[in-house]
């Protein structure tokens, strides 16, 4: 009877104690035909020898667990078909398995120590065998619901973690020390992973439990087909695998992190590793131009040299190329990575506040090396510059000179099969005028019509000789393109800019379509001036050859006196267009975008965080925006509706002839007081007022409102209190 209830106590069942297996309180229980036992001795035995049932459940989990039979089927079948199986892989519950194991070794150490007790005795009693067990009723049973859950639910990876970190906080000592063990053994795997992926850039987790996942995983769980997930991470990048890593390879599964490590924490560890992946893992075509960047550097390009010189960790000796790699990356910054996630696997408990300032730490020399990367090797500021340059019109004279070359092109809706080639010829033109060959980043510009299809690149030397579109077969081609595509069709002119890697992990699409978004708009705002400009010059120089020929012509004198002073007024509403177009264009190229741009560089200086780089530049782009009014819808279309009429005014007042009606005019007069009145009342709001934007927005309405005419025509209209100012009487300058 002793050795069968010691053997009960591991688990295994004979004549004596059987397996009761209709009862869930007392699974193991005495056999009904022993009647040498007292009642009060059989429910005692009947309830020590459950704990016999608890270790045998434990034990079944911990060998099932533990069980490596899965390797030998991996071959044939892939990670998901495993984790879809009845018994799936999980690193993470092999971990707890083996947390059990240690537990379940004292248990047999105890049942040891109470046969050898027990044998020792003359007279052995039960009481032995009570005292020697008494703890384990405290430990087993809750261990055995918890392995009950962790089976009934499927629980794996981050999910385990959690559910362990729950069952911390319960009030017994010996339990709570007992899961803490467990989850130790858990955090040994998890920190394996964060080691493999912070030090090396590695993904360890071929189960699908780790928090990071690969984004293509997500994409077969939601019933994706495998062939499309390249194709779809191919359209970012063709070339360079870590920069499609970057925007699109991976993510937080919300699934698989353990509710006690908050959410910002686990973004520094994905930022962290798809650092390391980038800095480990250099484009072939960076390194031959960091070679050759590293060649040249001696002969002294003090172009270079004076921006690199604001850096001070440039200072040190360059490097070989052939060691880009240590170069990214010092070996030195892994070793001390790999220490700080050591100490915290070595340490007993987990201390939220100790993972959370070691990921930090991690994640600081992370985003310092992708800083070193970005902005000094692969010359940041340059191509911010370059950008400013050319999407911000910061190079005013090569775009004056293309508008003045595209100025007839532009007279004529664009034609559907030409447009891009068409506008060629002239910027083209403008760039040989204004631009040198000192210039390295103009051949990454390209310019290009988004309705019509392909792209016309910068760098073509051939230009095609320029068509005459002022000759007698003009007519004919406006009739002819009349009929495809409107004139405002030129609105949709746009720039391109070729980034090379790394610099496409802060130039994404995203921020390049920003950029083009107020490229179009300056670009419209600047031909608008160009046009008022010309039309009046336009307009002076006949009126000059008109004045000439009344001297010789005595009899049409008073015909054309009348109609100059029919028009006088007309050159007075072009006047009213050109302030507010002139200050408007003064107020978004000095105001809004040499400010911002002041203040992004001073954040370039300061800052050597990759990451607050990233943030910076956002708010660079987002004031930008803001402050120019294109995030306002009401404003923006006021504004389009205004250019399109001033370019409408220029158009018509040139093409007057002899004494035509000028109906036309008034109505586009009419329109442009509407517009340009509803313009002040919505930027002088309480509600702009408040912003951002009210700073820089005051000035723009005092250069306005200088002499307060804005004003008073502005209240006259909304209150209606007069009508509609006579035509002469426009001009209260």
């Amino acid at each position: 009877m002793l050795h069968e209830l010691l053997l009960a106590l591991l688990g295994y069942t004979g004549d004596l104690i059987i397996h009761n297996s209709n009862s869930d309180d007392r699974p193991f229980k005495l056999a009904s035909d022993i009647s040498f036992i007292q009642p009060s001795d059989r429910d005692l035995i009947e309830r020590i020898i459950t704990l016999g049932f608890y270790y045998r459940e434990l034990d079944r989990f911990a060998t099932e667990s533990r069980n490596l039979s899965w390797i030998r089927s991996a071959k044939n079948e892939s990670p998901l078909d495993l984790s879809s199986s009845k018994n799936p892989a999980s690193v993470y519950r092999r971990a707890i398995a083996n947390g059990v194991v240690e537990i379940l070794s004292v248990y047999r150490s105890a049942v040891l120590h109470i046969e050898q007790k027990l044998l020792a005795e003359t007279v052995p009693i039960l009481a032995t065998v009570t005292q020697g067990l008494n703890k384990f009723f405290v430990l087993l049973p809750p261990l055995y619901e918890l392995i009950l859950e962790i089976e009934r639910d499927n629980i794996r990876g981050g999910q385990l973690l959690n559910l362990l970190h729950k069952r911390c906080h319960c009030g017994v000592p010996e339990l709570q020390t007992c899961i803490q063990r467990l989850l130790w053994h858990g955090h040994q795997v998890m920190y394996n992973q964060l080691a493999s992926w912070m030090v090396y850039g590695i993904l360890q987790d071929q189960h699908g439990e780790f928090f990071i996942r690969r984004q293509e995983d997500t994409d077969v769980e939601h019933g994706s087909s495998l062939p499309d997930i390249p194709e779809k991470l191919a359209r970012l990048s063709t070339d360079d695998t870590s920069l499609t890593d970057w925007h699109l390879g991976f993510h937080i599964s919300l699934d698989m992190l353990p509710e006690y490590i908050h959410m910002r924490v686990a973004e520094s560890i994905l930022f962290a590793g798809k650092a390391i992946r980038v800095l480990r893992n250099p484009s072939p075509s960076f390194q031959r131009e960091d070679a050759l960047y590293h060649q040249q550097m001696p002969r002294g390009s003090q172009k270079l040299q004076g921006l690199m010189g604001r850096f001070s960790f440039q200072k040190e000796p360059l490097m070989d190329a052939k060691l880009m790699g240590e170069e990214l990356l010092p070996q030195t910054e892994a070793d001390k990575i790999e220490a700080m996630l050591l100490d915290l696997k070595e340490s007993s408990e987990f201390h939220k506040r100790s993972f959370e300032s070691a990921v930090d730490s991690i994640r600081a020399i992370a985003a310092s090396h992708l800083w070193q990367l970005v902005v000094v090797r692969a010359d940041l500021n340059g191509h911010l510059k370059a950008l400013k340059d050319y999407f911000l019109l910061a190079k005013g004279d090569f775009f004056q000179c293309f508008l003045e070359e595209s100025r007839q092109l532009m007279r004529l809706p664009p034609r559907q099969s030409t447009a891009e080639a068409d506008l060629m010829v002239p910027f083209q033109l403008a760039a040989l005028k204004t631009i040198s060959e000192e210039d390295k980043y103009y051949p990454r510009v390209s310019l290009r019509m988004p309705s019509f299809g392909f792209t016309v690149k910068s760098s073509q030397v051939d230009i095609p000789k320029p068509k005459d579109y002022a000759d007698g077969n003009s007519s004919s081609a406006l009739s002819s393109a009349s009929s495809e595509m409107s004139l405002d069709g030129w609105d949709g002119i746009a720039l391109e800019y070729s980034v090379d890697w790394p610099l496409e992990l802060f130039f994404t699409q995203e921020v390049l379509s920003k950029y083009r978004r107020v490229f179009q708009y300056l670009l419209r705002l600047k031909r608008t001036q160009m046009e008022l400009e010309k039309s009046w010059a336009s307009v002076m120089h006949q009126d000059h050859t008109d004045f000439a020929n009344r001297r010789n012509d005595r009899v049409n004198r008073p015909v054309s006196q009348q109609r100059r002073q029919r028009f006088r007024p007309m050159w007075r509403v072009r006047e009213h267009m050109a302030f507010l177009i002139r200050n408007l264009q003064f107020y978004i190229q000095v105001d809004v975008i040499e400010s911002q741009w002041n203040v992004l560089q001073a954040h370039i200086q300061d800052s050597h965080d990759f990451t607050e780089l990233v943030a910076f530049h956002q708010e660079y782009l987002s004031a930008l925006i803001s402050q120019s009014f294109l995030d306002i819808g009401s404003v923006s279309r006021i504004l389009d509706g205004i250019m399109k009429l001033c370019l409408q005014f220029c158009w018509k007042i040139e093409n007057q002839e002899n004494g035509s009606n000028t109906s036309e005019l008034e109505h586009i007069t009419e329109e442009f007081n509407k517009k340009s009145n509803s313009l002040y009342t919505i930027l002088r709001s309480s509600r702009l007022a408040g912003s951002q934007r009210a700073p820089f927005l005051r000035r723009f309405l005092l250069r306005l409102n200088f002499n307060s005419f804005f004003e008073a025509t502005a209240r006259g209209v909304l209150n209606v209190v007069r009508p509609r100012p006579a035509l002469p009487a426009l001009n209260q300058q």
